[in-house]
């Protein structure tokens, strides 16, 4: 995972209902396809044998895995749905919503490359693990999601007037997804509401930065909005800060508010972009191994830089916003992060269904570990729902100072290229 395999994921990229953030996951059909066809229990204990070699908490919280193996494989299958059914009924036993089975269909609609189009609404949907509900992360920029006003933590009652109580993640992609230019209501509860949305599907095409030159009274200032840590974002994040410093900007700001996340390696490259020296993240397994990332003395700025984060920014958002908290390279402006520090991989089966297994969770560089707790912002500034259903519709206000909370981020970079003297140079150090 920490050695940047593009099969390895962040648990909490959860699903952009249409994929997932997985590139080059390929089948691994050490048994012919039919054989498991036949016996359904091939790929019971195909998917038994994987969690019991890497599943992140060696307990199997604290449940007995061998005599779950012991019970399941006693059992006698008709026909592979059987042997699926049962593969969710055992891998529920784990309590955790990010080890997940997946169908043949369900898989191959995963492996698609993060680079970047997808078909659907434009959301990033999870299973919370206290409640079991399906919870929005955070809708995509200038999706059919984000243009209606859905917002994160939102929590999706309904699709299509079908209840999802007890429903899984995939079960509710299914449901969701759908050809262009066709509709899907969901109802989503927010507060004490109940709230109906109608959307039309549309092909999604996700360019991970957007980026512009302010001039402001105190010079030029970077501001560069990260949406997702796709397998083009470093390359784009490297350009980005590559034409700002040739017009000589002062200082930056990077925006992670519903970013939820994607693709580890690229945190770790982007992380290498702002940072000289330092660690980025570690990655702890069940037997307490630790692998570390560190910077690579390549940064391409050392100007004063605010992060903007909020409930959306998740994983890769968490790691990228972490390490450079830690190492007090930036001061992080916002509310408090998601808070999902899990790492999954992602394997295909021998009958071409595929499982996401947790395999490590992650720490900051200073140990801390932000699974269910997230990223506190150095400078905590809230948004009304009012406010962010403004920006939603108006999303031109985005990043200019009708947005409040970068409003309040162009104010202490202010400050701290003060401190400096003008240049900007080393500002949080």
């Amino acid at each position: 995972m920490i050695k940047q395999k593009r099969g390895i994921v962040l648990g909490s990229a959860a699903v952009l209902l249409a994929t997932l953030a997985v590139t080059g996951v390929g089948l691994r059909l050490a048994r012919s396809q039919a054989s498991f066809q036949d016996n359904p229990k091939e790929v019971v204990d195909e998917v038994w044998q994987i969690v019991n070699r890497t599943y992140v908490d060696g307990t199997f919280n604290q449940v007995d895995w061998r005599a779950v193996r012991k019970d399941y494989l006693g059992r006698t299958y008709k026909n592979q749905e059987e042997g699926y059914k049962a593969v969710r009924e055992m891998l529920k036993k784990l309590g955790d919503p990010y080890t997940r089975f997946m169908n043949p269909e369900e898989f191959q609609a995963m492996q698609i490359d993060t680079s970047g189009e997808l078909t659907g609404v434009g959301i990033q949907l999870a299973k919370d693990e206290k409640t079991n509900q399906l919870v929005v992360i955070a809708p995509i920029e200038d999706t059919p999601a984000f243009r209606a006003g859905i917002l994160s933590k939102d929590v999706i009652v309904k699709v299509d007037g079908k209840t999802t109580k007890g429903m899984e993640v995939d079960d509710a992609v299914k449901l969701i997804r759908g050809k262009p230019n066709t509709k899907v209501v969901l109802t989503i509860k927010r507060g004490d509401r109940n709230i109906d949305y109608p959307l039309v599907r549309a092909r999604i095409e996700i360019h991970p930065v957007r980026a512009q030159v302010e001039n402001t009274p105190i010079g030029k200032i970077g501001y560069i909005r990260l949406n997702q840590f796709s397998s083009h974002a470093s390359d784009e994040m490297k350009t980005a800060i590559g034409d700002m410093e040739k017009q000589k900007v002062k200082g930056y700001i990077l925006d992670l508010r519903s970013n939820p996340g994607g693709l580890l390696y690229s945190s770790v490259e982007i992380a290498r972009q702002w940072l000289d020296t330092g660690r980025i993240v570690s990655t702890v397994d069940r037997r307490g191994e630790v692998e570390q990332q560190t910077a690579n003395n390549n940064a391409l700025t050392d100007k004063s830089l605010v992060v903007l984060v909020d409930g959306g920014s998740a994983s890769a958002s968490e790691i990228l916003s972490g390490a450079l908290q830690d190492n007090k390279r930036a001061l992080i402006v916002g509310t408090k992060t998601f808070g999902k520090g899990l790492v999954q991989s992602v394997r295909g089966l021998g009958d071409g269904s595929g499982l996401a297994v947790t395999i490590q969770k992650y720490l900051t560089p200073k140990g801390t570990d932000i699974n269910k707790h997230g990223i506190k912002p150095d400078v905590v500034v809230e948004l009304t729902d009012q406010q962010r259903k403004d920006l939603q519709k108006e999303r031109d206000k985005i990043g200019t100072m009708a947005d409040p909370q970068f409003a309040k981020a162009f104010d202490i970079l202010k400050q701290q290229i003060a401190k400096q003297g003008g240049s900007g140079s080393q500002a949080t150090k």
